[in-house]
């Protein structure tokens, strides 16, 4: 048996979760084990704010995309017609990109993509980018609705130094990200 690959599958918008799920359901009922190793939607974690209260949702790296990590060409790189008709009957799916000659992708991109994710995991990413020197407003904890400027970003942290004129003197703040909004 050939060794496997990773592949990306083209979804249409917002079907990548179901043509994951798809695939992994009839793995077994179809005895693609052999062919099919791992399937992934890489996601990370985002934080937002509504309404006062912190929310952590996931957000899609790469929205329309499925990777595969399947034997899917033969030693001489050859689709394998099994695994090859097996991703084509998967609801919601487009096409492998590549079409009919599948490009691989790099043991390198999985090893990125898949750190991104684990990243993610550990520090929850705001939703919003914010720059030094931006005024934001205060949407949380003691100095709620005060106004600021970021001096310093900490992405490592998820903090922000923020100053803020807190009766007529400019006094700097340690705040998370999802306690300040753009002004």
């Amino acid at each position: 048996m050939p060794k496997s690959q990773w592949f990306v599958i083209h979804t249409l918008s917002g079907q990548e979760q179901k043509v994951k799920e798809n695939i992994e359901k009839r793995l077994k009922a179809e005895e693609m084990g052999e062919f099919i190793k791992e399937v992934l939607v890489p996601v990370e974690k985002v934080v937002d704010v509504r309404g006062g209260k912190k929310t952590v949702t996931s957000r899609k790296l790469h929205p329309g995309y499925v990777y595969i990590d399947m034997v899917l060409l033969d030693e001489n790189n050859r689709i394998m017609e099994r695994p090859w008709y097996f991703i084509q009957d998967t609801p919601g799916k487009i096409g492998i990109v590549g079409g009919d000659r599948p490009m691989a992708v790099t043991p390198d991109e999985i090893a990125t993509i898949k750190e991104q994710i684990t990243e993610s995991e550990e520090t929850e990413k705001p939703k919003v980018h914010f720059d030094v020197g931006e005024t934001v407003k205060i949407n949380d904890g003691p100095f709620l609705n005060f106004s600021g400027l970021i001096e310093e970003i900490e992405p490592d942290r998820g903090k922000l130094k923020v100053t803020v004129n807190i009766f007529g003197r400019n006094t700097p703040v340690e705040l998370e990200y999802w306690q300040v909004e753009k002004a």
